[in-house]
């Protein structure tokens, strides 16, 4: 056996034999009590679900130990790794605090059972020696090349994304399938899964609302194809026009990156609330009342537009640039006109670029919760009906579980959707060779159409910026428009006192 499966065979022992098991008395706790280690919790009968560990440890001391053949070794050191690994889950999983965790253990062993608390760093040691273990065996059977390290980086990357990632995951996921009572109950998962509130579509024959699921899949549309035309726009301009302000474009296209969500959404209630700037104009010019449109549907759509912008631009600008000019300087060669050869030669290359972008601006809508928290109104999406599920008043775990299902589901259809319309056709054009050709000039039907499209919406979010700085500094949006530092004082005052500086500023804690 090599010197780092020694090294790790000591550190199981010791995390085994040693260190505390549970969770409960430290570094260093003492051998036989409540918070001693594996072995001696197993051998004195206090835990005697953990003395099976003594044969995976026993199997690699004697890989360590006989003159065995590279591959005997190699499989004692796998079985003891996989063995010892899967015992490991199954007790964890099978004993808890609380004694038995499945009921038809309580019925075939007995209620309550024996309990366990967490996880300590003895059992913490010993299972990450029991995977390097595992790794070292695999590695000298002559996977990944026979490279001890690779393959246990993928084994430690492995275990860290099951326990970090899947594992929290499908645990609130399979709390969509449990009753009241907290049984697994296909019935409770069906009861929450078509609720009317979920599917309803009573918005088409009356004044109620539809189901937030079809509210959460009309903004997501709506947003992967405004950002997606936004971008392209952005990314055309950038790269095939002579315009002559194209830095200071770029910096308003990507500004809304840098953003916290809640900003814009601040920025829009400055600009369009009842007390908003505009607001205030529309009804001193032109008589029409002060309403609360922008909570809600256009709201939230304007907001995301102006926050997911950025993403396809930056996605589509690599994809408008990797075209190579010689296939269009071919079209015009074969003498196709501008707009031809933009339709039948540059549009679809982009294709990859733009089924991207659209997917992009798809899942971050749906992702998406500082928005809708803020403008959405009555206008429900899947986001928030999760996060109030959890922290509201119902607190309905299994509810919120469902919603989140529904909403991977979205996202996971929007995948394939995508993957089915690229499908497995190659779209690379620039290869090992250069390519000295030039871009040629868009058609001025799109030239125009993308100036018409970009330049509004660009000096929409210089507007957007601008309302935010004079909004701290007058007294208030769209009524009183006196200068003042009010705002800032209120704060971030900081008064001096006999005991020294005081930072009496609201602002100062958060």
């Amino acid at each position: 056996m090599n010197r780092t499966a020694q090294v790790w065979l000591a550190l199981g022992w010791i995390g085994y034999a040693v260190l505390p098991w549970h969770l409960t008395g430290g570094l260093l706790g003492d051998l036989f009590g409540d918070a001693g280690s594996g072995l001696g919790l197993g051998l004195s009968g206090r835990a005697w679900w953990l003395l099976p560990f003594v044969l995976p440890f026993a199997l690699a001391t004697l890989a360590a130990l006989a003159p065995l053949g590279r591959d005997t070794m190699a499989r004692l050191l796998v079985l003891a790794g996989a063995v010892g690994l899967v015992w490991f889950v199954l007790q964890g999983f099978a004993i808890g605090l609380n004694g038995w965790t499945a009921a038809w253990l309580a019925e075939l062993f007995g209620a309550p059972g024996p309990r366990q608390g967490g996880m300590g760093f003895g059992a913490a040691l010993a299972a990450l020696a029991l995977l390097m273990m595992l790794s070292q065996g695999l590695a000298a059977m002559g996977w990944c090349h026979g490279d001890a390290f690779v393959t246990a980086t993928i084994g430690v990357v492995v275990a860290l994304i099951a326990v970090f990632v899947f594992f929290p995951v499908l645990s609130i996921l399979a709390s969509a399938f449990r009753g009241d009572a907290g049984a697994l109950s296909h019935e409770a998962f069906t009861q929450k899964f078509l609720d009317r509130s979920i599917w309803g579509l009573d918005c088409l024959a009356s004044q109620l609302r539809c189901g937030v699921a079809w509210n959460t899949l009309f903004l997501a549309v709506l947003v992967g194809f405004g950002t997606t035309a936004l971008g392209l726009a952005f990314a055309l301009i950038a790269t095939r026009t002579a315009f002559r302000y194209k830095g200071l474009l770029r910096v308003l296209t990507v500004l809304p990156i840098i953003t916290p969500p809640f900003v814009i959404g601040l920025a829009l209630i400055l600009l369009f609330g009842r007390s908003g700037a505009v607001s205030a104009l529309l009804t001193e010019w032109f008589g029409l009342p002060r309403s609360r449109w922008i909570y809600g549907l256009p709201g939230v759509l304007i907001a995301q537009l102006l926050a997911f912008t950025p993403i396809a631009f930056l996605v589509l600008i690599g994809v408008v640039q990797g075209i190579s000019p010689s296939l269009e300087e071919a079209s015009q060669t074969l003498r196709a006109k501008s707009w031809t050869t933009f339709r039948t030669i540059s549009l679809p290359l982009m294709q990859p670029g733009l089924a991207n972008a659209f997917l992009l601006g798809f899942v971050e809508s749906m992702a998406d919760f500082g928005n809708p928290l803020v403008l959405g109104g009555n206008f429900e999406v899947l986001s928030t009906k999760i996060f109030f599920a959890v922290v509201g008043a119902a607190h309905d775990q299994g509810r919120a579980a469902v919603l989140s299902i529904i909403l991977l589901g979205f996202t996971l259809a929007a995948f394939w959707l995508q993957y089915a319309w690229l499908g497995k056709r190659v779209y690379t054009t620039v290869t090992g060779k250069g390519d000295a050709g030039v871009p040629p000039p868009l058609p001025r039907r799109v030239a125009w159409l993308s100036y018409a499209a970009a330049l509004p919406w660009a000096a929409f979010t210089l507007v957007v910026y601008v309302i935010i700085i004079v909004g701290g500094f007058v007294r208030s949006m769209g009524r009183d428009y006196t200068p003042t530092l009010e705002h800032f004082l209120t704060g971030f005052r900081i008064e001096t006192t006999p005991q020294g500086l005081y930072f009496a500023g609201s602002a100062w804690n958060s």
